[in-house]
């Protein structure tokens, strides 16, 4: 009895993993405004401080990471990287309305993918909701009156910063079951940096990036902390719960990152918006819960 509840009890556990981690991803652009780096090089540094924290404790415990755990491990840290390193950059160049819109189009996408490699059963009920959802995302994100007008570059950018997030969510989930959460996190930001180091070195005008001042240092451990820790809970997460199932959650991230920018950043906050963010969350409250009622019906065998 006991060990025929397992499964769903790591499935319930998974489903609060990933909101967590949405939950901790939303609040990276109200961190990132704080930042006064380039995107480059916030998400070089970042990684740098991750992979130095992470290769510490996977150490200290006394694991050793092996060269069939590095090659699992190297698409997923490449893609992750450049995703980190062209998103912020993006943010430089066209609005966060724009690249948060943009970047909320990786549901669709996400969905596509769960049915054709991963065959997950999209019905027409979930296709709706997530529309529903992306029209409030952008509610959200225009209803402020912010500057909508189109930065090519920029949107660009974000449309690659996005099909980059979508192909690293399929990766992880294409891995997981091969290698642990924690390795996975340390190999993908080791290697991540390294990627990044060209090109963070090319921005900064010189052969290395930029040194962090001790509060910039401040804002980076803080990214690790809680959007890095996002990432760990996610990447555990897609062992358990279905490819679109996470896609549709990553819907709420514009959402409470606005909230978070009210609450932090004193920025304005409309009825509009505040509506938006109603039904983007009451949406995702419905997928939730349909998610969890259709994973007790299969256990169940109902």
């Amino acid at each position: 009895m006991q060990a025929a509840s397992q499964p769903g009890d790591r499935t319930a556990m998974a489903r609060i993993a990933a909101i967590s981690a949405v939950v901790c991803w939303s609040t990276g652009n109200v961190i990132v405004a704080q930042v006064d780096m380039s995107g480059m090089a916030i998400a070089f540094w970042r990684l740098v401080l991750g992979a130095v924290l992470y290769a510490t404790v996977l150490h200290a415990v006394g694991r050793r990471i092996t060269w069939a755990q590095v090659r699992l491990a190297v698409p997923v840290a490449i893609t992750f990287a450049l995703e980190l390193g062209v998103f912020f950059t993006a943010l430089h160049h066209t609005s966060v309305a724009n690249a948060t819109t943009i970047g909320s189009l990786q549901t669709i996408a996400l969905m596509v993918v769960a049915s054709v490699r991963f065959g997950e059963r999209i019905g027409r009920w979930l296709i709706g909701i997530a529309l529903v959802a992306i029209a409030g995302v952008t509610v959200v994100m225009f209803g402020g009156g912010a500057d909508a007008e189109l930065q090519l570059r920029g949107d660009l950018l974000a449309l690659v910063a996005m099909a980059l997030f979508t192909a690293y969510f399929v990766l992880v989930k294409d891995v997981r079951a091969r290698i642990d959460t924690f390795t996975l996190q340390t190999v993908t930001m080791t290697l991540g940096a390294v990627v990044l180091l060209p090109m963070a070195a090319i921005e900064a005008g010189g052969l290395v990036p930029v040194w962090p001042s001790w509060t910039e240092w401040g804002w980076l451990a803080l990214l690790l902390a809680i959007p890095g820790t996002g990432h760990l809970l996610m990447n555990w997460a897609h062992l358990h719960v279905s490819l679109s199932l996470a896609g549709m959650l990553t819907l709420s991230i514009p959402a409470l990152s606005a909230l978070g920018a009210w609450l932090v950043l004193d920025q304005r906050l409309t009825v509009v918006q505040a509506t938006g963010m109603a039904v983007v969350i009451a949406s995702l409250v419905v997928v939730v819960r349909l998610d969890a009622h259709g994973h007790a019906d299969h256990i169940t065998g109902t």
